[in-house]
């Protein structure tokens, strides 16, 4: 794999994770209009989990395979 096929792909790893956190955050923000609190380490485990997922997709990049694999077998 090219270093420009590593970088695009590291790009999109974190923008998956930028529209995850994006999300957390817009749920934090309708939560307080609602004057539901959601406690902060609740918000840090979101956080947790969002890198999580950065680690596997830069990892599943790196070892050349799919992060996600849906139909038949995984040939190699």
């Amino acid at each position: 794999m090219s270093v420009l096929g590593i970088l695009i792909g590291l790009l999109n790893c974190v923008l998956v994770v930028a529209i995850l956190v994006l999300v957390g955050a817009v749920i934090v923000w309708v939560a307080q209009i609602f004057e539901w609190p959601i406690p902060w380490n609740i918000q840090r485990i979101y956080l947790l989990v969002c890198l999580i997922v950065f680690i596997i997709c830069a990892v599943s990049l790196l070892a050349g395979m799919p992060m996600v694999h849906f139909f038949g077998p995984l040939e190699r």
